[in-house]
């Protein structure tokens, strides 16, 4: 299966259109740097809170480096989820230098 991806940067702008982040990461990885607005459900509990993911509407989904996400949105988008995987996960948009929230939700 194909995965959709988006750059950081092209996400940065959906953003201010109210587009939906799931964080695969888990929640040590959150603390230190996450998107504002972005919801956190690790990777190993994403097919239990599967209900909390909207379905319409794309949903990003973001990691460290674009792997666990990439797996995410391949059993998302077999749920009849359209995910798609921000390329490089949080290091990219760290290297683009976006803006990050820091500390426990």
């Amino acid at each position: 299966m194909t995965i959709p991806e988006i750059s950081a940067e092209d996400l940065a702008s959906r953003l201010e259109l109210g587009a939906q982040v799931i964080d695969v990461r888990e929640p040590d990885e959150w603390d230190e740097a996450h998107l504002a607005g972005s919801h956190l459900i690790p990777l190993g509990q994403v097919v239990d809170r599967l209900d909390e993911i909207a379905s319409g509407p794309p949903v990003y989904v973001i990691c460290r480096s674009g792997v666990r996400s990439a797996n995410a949105c391949e059993y998302l988008r077999v749920q009849g989820i359209d995910a798609i995987n921000v390329a490089g996960g949080i290091l990219a948009w760290l290297d683009a230098e976006l803006p990050v929230e820091c500390g426990p939700k």
